[in-house]
């Protein structure tokens, strides 16, 4: 068994809450702008001393509403700045919030809210509070619920000025660091959610762990970012919890069709997202080149960064003629795209999900390091994070300072530390199955370098053992295969079964604009372009791609390109963009059993099912 442990820089302090880490903020930097909000076609400051004076209202508001100390209250809604003024104002109120994510189904809503014994809701919109129409007969406990829509934020921060100032201290010096601080359903991706409880101590320790840890990114001159990812899930949660601890000047941009001109606006210097997001940016710029007639272009500038950042990265001589190609391609294609982001971001936080070699070197070449992390709802997010001095791309860093990380004998990785949740709401089995010891099981399959770098290589249930008893990893082949353009996702089929399959949907998206230039109707439906020739042989393509890095017996033999979108909707994917590959095998086994209904030839070159 394989352990490395970082120590933790700063002392615990047990007495500790996350409201104290917005009144630290805002007695030590009172003017630092902390947030951006939008107003007309810019941004309007809000600054540390600002937020926490509406913070204070808005929690006058829920006391004089009725809330106590200790009461769980639902919150649905996208990523705006007063997602986080809530979750604040229920830090000094001395709530626990309860997330929900805003794509939640109404019987999803009715279990959290029931199972965390919810008092009160809060809703942005009006779909949302029809939602909980839907199920409300069933949910007697919420005694409460509150309409963002209807202009709730500010009624509350009316009625509330007769609470006195004190009353607010009283309750928020409540909570010590072992207490509660929010219950998190994880996004079910296998089975029904489970109530992660997560301490004030792990937001409190691994915010100010982490900010050290980090420095070179949080508190670089002018430290801004944008928040786009849902805050319902925990790694947007933790870190918009960071970057008001760091100090970071925060906007929001809850629709990411707007992300672009929102980027281009408020030009951060650090990103958060999740690979799918890098893939799309990647994808964008490489089919609009295409259009442009210049994807030659686009292809040699991709292959050059690669080159030149794993060149840098393993310590090679980079030769004159990289140079000159690598400052040709600067000026031709990596300073327009850095353009596109703003011009300013130098790092990124991706986590959720493997983001890939060829991701983390083509970024890192436009000067953008991407700090590739790893964790779960029930290590509070971040259990490791590549580090700004020191990144390999390819595996998701060391364990954060007070974190501790082992891969067991059978190749599972375990975490324990400052970050690692209480225990399952409700579940005493689960807590108990979920441990060894102090050490939390992950379920997620890794090694460690000589250096304590982590690298995930799948997870543990979704091991497929084929019929010849070869174990084959998913993720080896659907990352790459994901990478490709016109595919919007991918799942690896063949548990029990002779050989290696694959189901893979087209990119709306992406689909039309590549169709054009290659000689397609762009109106094509997917339904439709599922059985193009010309599709099928691109797929077709990426798919032989990805069986060049596996052995013969892991490699894709059959494929079926599907006319439909797995999306959050069609309950196929979780609200971080992950395939619940339970489901999928579900709802599409006739598709599965065709790929076997006749034998392939055993060479690494797929067919068309």
């Amino acid at each position: 068994m394989i352990e490395f442990s970082t120590p933790a820089i700063v002392p615990a302090d047990p007495d500790a809450n996350v409201a104290d880490l917005l009144v630290e903020r805002a007695r030590s930097t009172p003017d630092r702008a902390i947030f951006g909000v939008p107003d007309g076609d810019g941004w309007r400051d809000v600054t540390a001393r600002e937020f926490e004076r509406q913070v204070i209202a808005l929690a006058k508001g829920f006391v004089s509403a009725g809330i106590q100390p200790g009461d769980k209250i639902g919150f649905i809604a996208k990523t705006t700045y007063q997602w986080t003024l809530v979750d604040f104002a229920l830090f000094y109120a001395g709530a626990v919030m309860v997330p929900v994510y805003e794509t939640s189904s109404p019987s999803q809503l009715q279990w959290i809210l029931s199972d965390s014994g919810a008092v009160g809701l809060i809703t942005e919109t009006a779909a949302h509070h029809e939602t909980f129409q839907s199920v409300q007969d069933e949910l007697p406990l919420v005694r409460s619920v509150w309409r963002m829509d209807e202009g709730i934020i500010e009624r509350l921060t009316s009625e509330g000025t007769g609470v006195a100032d004190e009353e607010i201290e009283r309750r928020r010096r409540l909570a010590k660091g072992s207490d509660i601080a929010t219950l998190i359903y994880t996004s079910g991706s296998t089975g029904r959610p489970k109530g992660c409880v997560l301490t004030h101590s792990n937001f409190v320790e691994l915010s100010r762990n982490s900010a050290e840890a980090l420095a070179e990114v949080v508190h670089q001159p002018g430290a801004s970012t944008v928040l786009f990812i849902t805050t319902a899930h925990v790694f947007a949660r933790f870190m918009s919890i960071l970057y008001i601890h760091a100090g970071v000047k925060t906007g929001h941009e809850p629709n990411t069709k707007n992300l672009v001109k929102t980027l281009g606006s408020f030009k951060p210097t650090l990103l958060l997202a999740v690979p799918r997001v890098f893939e799309k940016v990647y994808n964008s710029a490489e089919q609009k080149t295409e259009t442009e007639g210049k994807g030659k272009i686009f292809r040699a500038a991709a292959h050059t960064a690669v080159e030149h950042s794993r060149r840098l990265q393993d310590g090679e001589k980079i030769g004159l003629g990289l140079k000159l190609r690598f400052r040709l391609f600067d000026k031709l294609v990596y300073s327009k795209l850095r353009a596109l982001m703003g011009g300013r971001v130098t790092y990124a936080v991706s986590g959720s999900a493997p983001l890939g070699p060829r991701l983390g070197h083509f970024f890192h070449s436009l000067g953008i390091k991407i700090l590739e992390g790893y964790g779960l709802t029930e290590t509070t997010a971040p259990a490791s994070v590549n580090l700004p001095d020191l990144i390999k791309v390819g595996t998701v860093g060391p364990a954060l300072p007070g974190v501790s990380i082992r891969v067991a004998d059978d190749g599972e990785v375990q975490v324990k530390g400052i970050n690692v949740f209480r225990e399952y709401w409700n579940n005493a089995e689960a807590t108990a199955e979920a441990f060894d010891g102090e050490w939390f099981r992950t379920g997620d399959l890794g090694s460690l370098d000589e250096a304590g770098y982590l690298t995930i290589t799948g997870r543990k249930k979704e091991i497929i053992v084929t019929a010849g008893g070869k174990n084959v990893a998913p993720a080896a082949l659907e990352d790459p295969i994901r990478a490709n353009p016109i595919v919007g996702q991918v799942v690896v089929v063949g548990d029990k079964k002779p050989f290696i399959s694959a189901l893979v949907t087209l990119d709306p998206e992406m689909l039309p604009a590549w169709l054009a230039t290659h000689g397609e109707s762009p109106d094509l439906t997917l339904e439709q372009a599922a059985k193009n020739p010309t599709v099928r042989a691109e797929i077709q393509r990426a798919i032989d791609e990805a069986n060049k890095h596996v052995s013969r017996a892991e490699s894709v033999r059959k494929f079926a390109v599907l006319g439909t979108e797995w999306t959050e909707a069609t309950g196929h994917l979780t609200p971080k963009l992950s395939i619940k590959r339970a489901e999928i095998t579900r709802d599409f086994a006739r598709e599965i059993e065709e790929l076997y209904s006749e034998p392939v030839s055993t060479t690494n070159i797929s067919v068309p099912g």
